[in-house]
C-alpha cells in the first residue's frame, strides 16, 4: 500500500503539480539506482533505466493503484526495463559478489591465506552466479540484495507468491549445486 505521503505527492502531481513528482524522484532515485545497479553492473546503463523508469513512471501515474507501495511500482517499471535491456544485449547479469558472499575485506586483519580463500570463494561464487538463468539470477539479486519480501516480489516479478517460493528455492538449490561441483573441481 502506498504511504500516506507517497499518495499526496501521487495525488498532487496527478492534479497537475510536477514539482510534487520531482519530490517522488528525489526519494526514490537513490534506492532505484542502487537496486538496478545491482542488476545491471554498469553505472550509465542504470542512470538511463532509473530515468527511464521515472518517465514511464509519470506516465502511467493514473494507472497507479496503490495495492502496493509506490516504490514497489517503480521498481517494478524499473526491472522491466533493465530485464528487457539485458535481453537485447544478451549479456548476463553479474552480481555483487563480496557484498553477496558476505565478504568485507576493508579493514580486515585477517592472514594472507584467510584473504585468498576468501577471494577463492568469492571467485567460484560469481563463477556460479553467471551459469544461473536470467530467471533465477533475478529473483536471487531481488531478494538477497533488494532484501525484498515474498509478496514484493511477487508484485515486482507478476508472479503468484507460491511461484516466488518456488522459483527462489530452485534459484538457491541450483546455486548450491553449482559451488558444490565447482568445490569438487578445486
Amino acid at each position: 500500500m502506498a504511504n500516506n505521503e507517497d499518495q499526496n505527492l501521487i495525488d498532487r502531481t496527478l492534479g497537475g503539480e510536477q514539482v510534487a513528482f520531482g519530490l517522488l524522484i528525489q526519494r526514490y532515485q537513490n534506492r532505484l539506482f542502487n537496486g538496478l545497479m545491482q542488476i545491471l553492473r554498469n553505472h550509465q546503463e542504470a542512470e538511463d533505466i532509473v530515468q527511464d523508469a521515472f518517465f514511464q513512471a509519470y506516465n502511467k501515474l493514473s494507472t497507479f493503484k496503490g495495492n502496493s507501495s509506490f516504490f514497489t511500482w517503480l521498481y517494478r517499471i524499473g526491472y522491466n526495463l533493465a530485464i528487457t535491456k539485458i535481453r537485447r544485449q544478451k549479456s548476463s547479469v553479474s552480481l555483487d559478489v563480496q557484498r553477496e558472499a558476505g565478504l568485507d575485506f576493508a579493514g580486515t586483519e585477517e592472514m594472507p591465506s584467510d584473504r585468498m580463500e576468501k577471494l577463492e570463494q568469492s571467485r567460484m561464487l560469481q563463477q556460479a552466479l553467471e551459469q544461473l538463468s536470467d530467471e533465477h539470477r533475478s529473483i536471487l539479486v531481488l531478494r538477497e540484495m533488494e532484501d525484498m519480501d515474498y509478496e514484493a516480489l511477487s508484485q515486482v516479478l507478476d508472479l503468484p507468491i507460491g511461484t516466488v517460493r518456488s522459483r527462489l528455492h530452485r534459484a538457491r538449490e541450483q546455486l548450491r549445486e553449482l559451488l558444490t561441483e565447482l568445490i569438487d573441481k578445486k
